[in-house]
């Protein structure tokens, strides 16, 4: 075992414990970005300065009117920017644009004594506008041939080839939805200029070392003018990943302008219109099987809705690329990636970055084709898994480490659920019950852990002992609410053979830890995690040095278990606190910076083809569902969950982060229905979902009336931190199992062997016309069950039927 994945005696980690700051949490007293703003004097508020149209030039713009309102300070252009007008990376997002791409799209901001004031102001300014046609709908762009950023092609095998020895050929396509991340916490930044003139923003972000890069850019400065802090978010999801920078500049801006601190702080409203959502997609395929239904070809085109600027949107789409065969073995493929430019926002990174959508397409693909196959579809799924001793690499190129779990997990959960049983129950229950129907799949998850940007798989950590014996923790990685700070204080603990009281965590701050990666892809505990064990133990090795003399005996023989210091073999000891004074005394260096980056990476992005990820996480869920025959309303009766997290580095906080991944994925899947004005009229390009009134979340009655999670045992990742696997993304995928429990209800209301198509979201509506289309397939031409499909005409996305060649 290595050194890195190695537990000492008596660990902090694996112990079940609270979030760190769950008590302030459910107290009110945790302190967010915009808590800030009544501690700090002379603040000014701004507001921005909207067009509500989808696409225009700007050929005036107006601001006396708003200098006239009231308690007006100064409005915010272009004009006035001292570097760069830009807050993207791609250097195509203007910070103030003099073409609006997107209805809602700020021109403009105001700055004001109160945030009243401001949003007068805001509405005082005269835009004049020369309108554009504008592109909404992703079909459209796709039919304009509307497309920006790179478009990659992942190739492996014989495609052609593995069409012509198939058996079976089927093709199709199937468009699904964007979702809105719909934190708790809207975007926030406080911003304001030290004695120095150096920059001082507070930030809701999970990026804060860009936010830095941005926000000094666009002032002309250089980054070491300018520290981003970020006490915590009220979630993010990856909806603060990228999108927070603009903010933060016209905050920093603001400040710089005027003198005084500046707030930038959005209303649900405005967040939900600025802000990117996670990239809707519409995808064409074609896929064979031989004649035992093992996939033999897949040739496939991925469009994602970007939105008008680029953002994230590259690393999306070849992650989705990269997940497109789940746990499913493709020995011969080709799959297309683009990016598809609308008049929407831009999208950007959530909660899987591209993988869910990847692999949402083969789980539609498996769940549509088994019925045709005349297979179960848990058999179709199983006889294509990824096979230990096989050989098997990834369509990129990558080995499967540890293809043995994805049979695992599957097979504990088939156990634990009690699948086979409760399946000839639901057999008998949809025989006597003719208005309803229930459902229950399996499905799996093979997920990728780290940066597809090989740069981005580096951590830092700064660790501070004082006198007294107390621990001062720095890291770069942020909290959102996924108990990453959490874990930190663990592995601090752990390595250093301490007590958990003994240490402290800081907030994420650029001038502490520089050039760090976002909290983002699942790594922040892998990153900062490794990164914070290596600066504890070069403290620990320092102190192991002072203890064996102390002891009389050789360093190598110390351990320094719960706070005491012994030599093997010896009764005597050295209290901890007695130690670092020791240390201290002796000119021993307490403190140290700690540095990681993930090794065995590398990755062509031209020839689409390496080892991107240091390891897979892998699970497995079966859900159980009920549905009304007469409204397609439906309700989650069971699920029961396996979940690879290698050795838990805690375990109260990963079975959370599991939960919450599920319900949210469901959402996705089910309920969360953006919808858009594609209309010719002057609200065209205007979300309509603009609020929780609209758009629907899952709340406490979506949730399972049982709801069952374990974690591997025995799991233990070679090479990562303690031994322990990322949890953040994989467990969303999780929820494919609820769409396709949905199908195969729908499908029961139907003669055997029908093929349903399912929109998604699968909301009631959408599942209601699945069953109609179920209800109205009839037998197949020449008598045999598996050869029927049923089309839903009334579902949104307008798939096309199965054609089989």
């Amino acid at each position: 075992m290595s050194q890195l994945s190695q537990r000492p005696e008596k660990p902090a980690v694996g112990v079940s414990m609270p979030h760190e700051s769950a008590t302030q949490h459910v107290t009110g007293s945790a302190l967010y970005t915009d808590d800030l703003v009544h501690r700090t004097k002379d603040v000014l508020h701004a507001y921005p300065v909207q067009v509500m149209r989808a696409h225009g030039r700007i050929t005036g713009l107006r601001t006396g009117p708003a200098l006239a309102v009231p308690g007006v300070v100064r409005v915010l252009t272009g004009a006035d920017v001292p570097g760069v007008n830009d807050a993207g990376m791609k250097h195509d997002e203007p910070l103030f644009p003099d073409t609006v791409m997107f209805h809602g799209h700020a021109v403009a901001w105001v700055l004001g004594e109160t945030l009243e004031a401001a949003r007068l102001g805001a509405a005082a300014v005269e835009v004049e506008l020369d309108e554009l046609p504008s592109l909404i709908g992703l079909r459209d762009a796709i039919e304009a041939e509307s497309f920006h950023g790179a478009r990659p092609v992942m190739l492996t095998g014989d495609v052609d080839a593995g069409f012509a020895e198939s058996a079976h050929v089927f093709s199709g396509e199937f468009q699904f939805s964007d979702q809105e991340h719909f934190y708790l916490e809207t975007h926030a930044a406080l911003a304001l200029v030290d004695e120095n003139g150096q920059m001082f923003v507070q930030s809701s972000t999970q990026h804060p070392s860009e936010t830095q890069e941005i926000v000094a850019h666009v002032l002309g400065l250089h980054s070491h003018e300018v520290t981003v802090q970020c006490l915590r978010m009220g979630g993010g999801f990856g909806g603060k990943e990228m999108q927070p920078h603009g903010f933060a500049a016209v905050a920093a801006l603001g400040a710089r302008l005027t003198g005084r601190p500046v707030r930038v702080r959005l209303n649900r409203t405005q967040d939900l219109t600025m802000s990117g959502k996670r990239h809707g997609f519409h995808a064409e395929w074609k896929i064979g099987f031989d004649a035992d239904g093992r996939i033999q070809a897949l040739d496939a085109t991925l469009t994602a809705d970007g939105g008008w600027s680029l953002d994230l949107s590259e690393p999306v789409v070849a992650r989705a690329l990269c997940h497109i065969d789940n746990t499913y073995w493709l020995p011969n493929a080709r799959v297309a990636g683009r990016i598809a430019k609308t008049n929407k926002v831009s999208n950007t990174a959530f909660r899987g970055f591209g993988g869910p959508q990847g692999m949402l397409v083969i789980e539609d693909i498996m769940g549509r084709c088994a019925p045709l196959l005349g297979l179960d579809p848990m058999e179709l799924r199983e006889r294509n898994f990824y096979r230990p001793g096989q050989g098997q690499t990834t369509p990129y190129g990558q080995p499967v480490t540890h293809p043995e779990r994805i049979s695992t997990v599957w097979q504990q959960v088939r156990a634990d659920g009690r699948v086979t049983d409760r399946r000839r129950e639901i057999a008998a229950f949809n025989a006597t019950h003719p208005n309803t129907k229930r459902g229950l799949a399996i499905t799996g998850v093979k997920f990728g852990i780290s940066f597809n940007l090989t740069a981005f798989n580096q951590g830092g950590a700064l660790v501070l002992v004082y006198k007294d014996g107390s621990v001062l923790i720095n890291h770069g990685g942020t909290e959102m609410g996924q108990g990453l700070h959490t874990k930190m204080l663990q592995v601090a603990a752990t390595t250093l053979g301490i007590p958990l009281h003994k240490v402290r965590l800081a907030p994420t701050r650029t001038d502490k830890v520089p050039n760090t990666s976002a909290t983002a892809a699942s790594a922040g505990a892998d990153l900062n995690g490794a990164a914070v064990k290596n600066a504890c133990e070069q403290i620990r090795e320092r102190l192991l040095q002072v203890a064996g003399g102390r002891l009389g005996t050789n360093a190598s023989d110390v351990r320094i278990v719960e706070g005491v210091a012994r030599a093997l073999g010896s009764a005597e000891e050295l209290a901890w606190d007695d130690l670092v004074r020791t240390a201290y005394l002796q000119r021993v260096q307490l403190s140290a910076s700690g540095f990681y980056r993930t090794e065995g990476l590398h990755w062509d992005a031209k020839a689409f083809q390496g080892s991107p990820f240091k390891y897979f996480s892998y699970g497995a869920a079966a859900t159980e569902v009920e549905v009304d025959g007469f409204t397609g309303a439906y309700r989650i009766r069971r699920v029961d969950i396996v979940h690879d997290v290698g050795d838990s580095l805690s375990p109260m906080i990963d079975i959370g982060q599991v939960e919450g991944g599920f319900v949210q994925g469901a959402g996705w899947l089910t309920l969360e229905d953006m919808r858009w004005d594609t209309g010719d009229g002057p609200g065209r390009g205007r979300l309509l979902t603009q609020a929780a009134s609209t758009y629907k979340l899952p709340s406490f009655s979506e949730m399972p009336e049982e709801f069952h999670v374990r974690l591997l045992e025995n799991a233990t990742e070679e090479g990562a931190v303690y031994g322990s696997k990322a949890v953040g993304e994989p467990p969303l995928m999780l929820a494919f199992s609820v769409r396709e429990a949905l199908r195969q209800a729908a499908a029961a209301f139907g003669p055997a062997g029908v093929s349903v198509e399912l929109a998604s979201p699968a909301t009631p509506e959408a599942v209601y016309w699945a069953i109609e289309a179920a209800r109205r397939a009839g037998p197949s031409p020449n008598g045999h069950p598996g050869d029927g499909f049923a089309t839903g005409t009334g579902t949104r996305t307008g798939t096309e039927a199965l054609n089989g060649a």
